[in-house]
């Protein structure tokens, strides 16, 4: 049996010693983290939660082509 891997792309950056990010494909669902690692692992708890279906009217990004 194989594992899948998963990646998501997400935005950061330090602010006064925090760092802050949020997952590329949900922009309106920000966290932060006492270092990167500790952004990355809030991240991937923000990421169960908001495709748990848990959480009611979830706004994401999606892609549209137009021509």
């Amino acid at each position: 049996m194989t594992i899948e891997t998963i990646t998501k792309r997400f935005i950061y950056y330090q602010e006064n010693g925090t760092w802050i990010g949020w997952l590329d494909e949900y922009p309106d669902y920000r966290t932060q983290g006492s270092t990167l690692e500790d952004l990355k692992d809030n991240l991937k708890d923000l990421h169960k939660e908001l495709t748990s279906g848990n959480i009611p009217c979830v706004r994401t990004v999606g892609e549209l082509v137009v021509a």
